[in-house]
Parts: structure tokens; C-alpha cells; sequence
């Protein structure tokens, strides 16, 4: 099973293949802002890849969309709702997440 490790935390957990980052997080406790509810209409669940993005699902044309909003946002950004996990990870939850 793919790990997603989430910073600052360092907290390290096991996930089913294809589970988003953000399915990840909130079934661990995580706190990752989500209020669009995951559906891609907003940018409050941006999340940075420090490594392994070649472990996530491909980037659609509407995330790239809501990325180009998003504060902060880097060629590193994904949205926590949209990333789902093929294999093993680290995504570092921004201070200000939107």
C-alpha cells in the first residue's frame, strides 16, 4: 500500500491505491481545509509535492484551472481533492492553505 507522508507533521500513513490526498488526510486525522467538499471548485485543499508527484494521478485541465488562482501556488502544487495516490509520497499542507 502507497504512504503519503504530510508536513510540517512528518506523519506517515498507508493508503489504498487511487485514494486522494485528501481522502488520505481526513482519514487520519489530518486537518486539510476542503470547502468545496472536494470537488474541485475551490483551491482551500492546495497541497505542495516535496516528492513523488510522478506517484499521482495525472493533472486535469480544471485543477490546472483552480491552480492558477491559487496564492502561493508553485509547478509543485496540487489540489488535495483532485492528486490521487498510485504509490508513495510527501506533501507539505501550506501554512496558508488558499
Amino acid at each position: 500500500m502507497p504512504k503519503v507522508t504530510f508536513q510540517p507533521s512528518g506523519k506517515v500513513v498507508e493508503v489504498e491505491t487511487d485514494t486522494s490526498v485528501l481522502e488520505a488526510a481526513l482519514e487520519n486525522d489530518i486537518h486539510l481545509e476542503h470547502a468545496c467538499g472536494g470537488f474541485a471548485a475551490c483551491t482551500t485543499c492546495h497541497v505542495l509535492v516535496e516528492a513523488g508527484s510522478e506517484n499521482l494521478s495525472e493533472i486535469e485541465e480544471d485543477e490546472e484551472d483552480m491552480l492558477d488562482t491559487v496564492e502561493g501556488g508553485t509547478l509543485r502544487s496540487r489540489l488535495g481533492c483532485q492528486a490521487r495516490i498510485q504509490d508513495d509520497v510527501i506533501v507539505t499542507i501550506p501554512m496558508t492553505p488558499y
